[in-house]
């Protein structure tokens, strides 16, 4: 069965100092579903918005936006992206992503992804471990692989891991971000799961 793409609007928050567009999801045919979903958005905007300390310094600026990289077969995955300057050399962006299934509204976790009894962090590591290296990305401190819930996005047939600003990286790398195929790692993947659902 065809399971058609969710309605996703753009909502505004603007208040002085402060403009962010943030998703709501339309057309569900399951109501508390499309509830849950968007009180979850919702929640997790205004959590990025105090987080990135609007409210608390009255120099900071926010501006914030959001971007879809999937929406069909029931998973819509997406990020929220808010940028706050307060005076300095330059301002923070934090990227927030989330990955839902539209039948359930059950938010996925990485771990989500794959078989129970995959070394799933152990795999990924290894694979984003070569991509540093040839990428020539420059580490701050050593790699030592990716964290369990290492934050992701779900792009068509690619799981895209990355890592905040500074986490990785020094400041002019930007958000790093590593595609991987989900080919590449089709024998440790969850077929119920969201990338499950990708193949095809």
């Amino acid at each position: 069965m065809i399971t058609l793409p969710a309605l996703v609007y753009s909502q505004r928050i603007s208040k002085p100092r402060l403009d962010v567009y943030f998703p709501v999801v339309h057309g569900l045919a399951n109501q508390t579903v499309q509830y849950k979903i968007n009180t979850k958005l919702w929640k997790r905007t205004n959590e990025l918005i105090q987080q990135q300390g609007y409210g608390e310094n009255p120099d900071t600026e926010e501006t914030g936006y959001f971007e879809l990289k999937t929406n069909q077969r029931d998973v819509l995955s997406l990020t929220l992206i808010n940028y706050a300057f307060s005076g300095g050399a330059h301002g923070l962006t934090v990227v927030v992503p989330l990955t839902f299934n539209l039948k359930t509204g059950k938010t996925y976790q990485l771990k989500d992804l794959f078989k129970k009894d995959s070394d799933y962090v152990s795999v990924l590591s290894k694979i984003v471990g070569e991509q540093i290296k040839r990428r020539d990305i420059m580490v701050l401190g050593e790699y030592t692989g990716i964290k369990p819930d290492q934050d992701y996005y779900i792009a068509d047939k690619s799981l895209v891991l990355f890592y905040q600003l500074y986490d990785l990286a020094p400041y002019a790398y930007g958000i790093p971000y590593f595609p991987i195929s989900i080919y590449d790692i089709q024998d440790i993947i969850d077929d119920q799961g969201p990338l499950g659902k990708m193949f095809g």
